[in-house]
């Protein structure tokens, strides 16, 4: 039997906290491993403690998310496991989104989102095949980059595009689009390995971590509009 998914809750709010247990402990391929009041005492309980996934709040004393995702996504895995990180947002915190994502988040899960939206954004983000398939990620990414100034835009667009292929090109606009791999394989009828190659030429070539990352490249370069 598959071990269940390792997940960490990070909320300065223990009822919040209480809710998202009770959800994801009803679901036998999930279990929450470990509790944080803040980022700082995340950073402590999650050096002794090996998650797959951390819930992140925004807005939180001693520490907050963002900083506590930065220095999470860039320590090494010392309980053998570098943890991916969803960030729990609003939308009247977009000021926040792009910097979760610079500072290593793997993807968003909005507060009020239901719960079955939050299960699958964590089983998503562990699997790493897509975007999460909720579209929550997809329309803050869409907003955000409708506020980047052209000039930063052109200018991520020479630096981080220019040395991919014509097809690795269509593949980063499928994955823009929160197409998993065996669904970008159907689309450009190739094998999902060669897909797989090709997604990871992507990340290589972008310098990115994850798919998130790829695509927000893909946004703010141009190469993929809002609402296309």
């Amino acid at each position: 039997m598959t071990a269940p998914i390792r997940v960490a809750l990070v909320d300065d709010q223990q009822l919040v906290r209480a809710g998202f247990r009770m959800v994801i402990e009803s679901q036998p391929d999930l279990t929450v491993v470990a509790e944080a009041g803040d980022g700082a005492q995340a950073l402590q309980v999650l050096a002794t403690t090996a998650a797959d996934v951390v819930l992140m709040d925004v807005r939180m004393p001693a520490m907050d998310g963002l900083s506590a995702t930065a220095r999470l996504t860039a320590a090494e895995a010392v309980v053998g496991v570098r943890p991916k990180v969803i960030v729990l947002t609003t939308f009247d915190l977009d000021e926040y989104v792009l910097q979760a994502i610079k500072a290593g988040a793997s993807g968003f899960l909005l507060k009020d989102a239901p719960p079955e939206d939050m299960l699958a954004a964590i089983r998503t983000i562990h699997a790493g095949d897509a975007v999460i398939a909720p579209s929550s990620t997809r329309r803050l990414l869409e907003h955000l980059v409708t506020v980047l100034p052209d000039d930063q835009r052109d200018d991520l667009a020479n630096a981080a595009l220019r040395d991919l292929t014509e097809r690795e090109r269509e593949v980063l606009v499928l994955m823009a689009r929160g197409r998993a791999n065996g669904e970008i394989a159907s689309d450009l009828f190739v094998a999902e390995a060669t897909v797989k190659t090709h997604v990871g030429n992507i990340l290589a070539k972008l310098g990115a971590r994850d798919r998130v990352q790829a695509v927000v490249a893909a946004y703010e370069a141009g190469l993929v509009r809002p609402g296309a």
